[in-house]
């Protein structure tokens, strides 16, 4: 079965990126950053099965572009490429995705790359109590990236995205 392990759906959020976003929570999460907001998206056998057809009739009737958080969605690579490569394909949503693998950690490296080449956005790295900022749009702490992936793909290397771009 196409599934994801979700624990929850926001719609109409505003603070995983640009505009309204359909924001998608997903379980499981092996990173288990000192101050995380969700430990309780650690559990990767937490939240509840979804498949991909019902997560598509979410994405769509919002029609909101997209932003994948957790957890980790990088926990779940596979289904998150198949789903994103159906999201691009049938619905042309930008698709934001939050890691806290840093970028070095994941390029070139399957399963991740099947992700990286079908998103637009990764913001990027675990997330570090000591570098907290609140001041800091669509991140948590100062280390986190927010990375072009197409840009990058092409360049070679990373290319941010610079705040007024988003």
């Amino acid at each position: 079965m196409n599934y994801l392990r979700v624990l929850d759906i926001v719609e109409g959020t505003s603070v995983d990126g640009p505009g309204l976003r359909t924001s998608i929570y997903l379980a499981g999460c092996a990173h288990h950053c000192q101050g995380c907001h969700n430990p309780e998206s650690w559990d990767f056998n937490g939240g509840n099965e979804m498949d991909d057809d019902r997560l598509m009739e979410v994405i769509a009737y919002n029609d909101f572009n997209v932003t994948f958080s957790g957890g980790d969605p990088m926990g779940q690579p596979e289904a998150l490429a198949r789903l994103c490569r159906r999201i691009k394909a049938e619905l042309g949503k930008t698709i934001w995705v939050y890691t806290g693998y840093r970028w070095e950690q994941i390029i070139g490296r399957e399963p991740f790359q099947a992700v990286l080449d079908t998103i637009d956005v990764l913001v990027d790295s675990p997330f570090i109590l000591s570098r907290r900022d609140t001041t800091l749009r669509f991140r948590g702490s100062d280390n986190q990236r927010i990375i072009d992936v197409p840009s990058s793909l092409e360049a070679g290397e990373i290319v941010e995205m610079k705040m007024w771009d988003v």
